[in-house]
């Protein structure tokens, strides 16, 4: 057995994948590239002016101000961490297959269409 992380991982999943420990690595990257945009959108000086701007033009309570950040910072970082975990995925495909995933999904079209 070999550690992934945290979990354990069994010696036949690591020979069958053995490209496994980059995907992880990539993911953890992936997350904390997310966190930290979370941070840095619901903390950071740009989403402060941009509600300094809104305020002015669509006047609504200071409480909101909080409530605007934490959404703002939500949205940026569900979008960087979705396409990070995106170019994750292919890269697991590239290292699993050999191929881009779009070489990969054309090749399997292939196959279909020839059955």
């Amino acid at each position: 057995m070999g550690n992934l992380g945290l979990r354990r991982l069994d010696e036949s999943v690591a020979a069958k994948h053995p490209a496994l420990r980059q995907y992880a690595a990539c993911q953890s990257h992936a997350f904390v590239k997310g966190i930290g945009t979370f941070v840095a959108g619901t903390a950071g000086a740009a989403a402060f002016a941009v509600q300094k701007l809104v305020n002015k033009k669509l006047p609504y309570a200071l409480q909101y101000n909080l409530l605007l950040s934490v959404a703002a910072g939500s949205l940026a970082s569900y979008m960087v961490t979705k396409a990070e975990t995106q170019k994750c995925s292919d890269f697991w495909i590239y290292l699993e297959t050999g191929k881009s995933p779009q070489e990969h999904t054309m090749t399997e079209q292939r196959v279909v269409a020839k059955a």
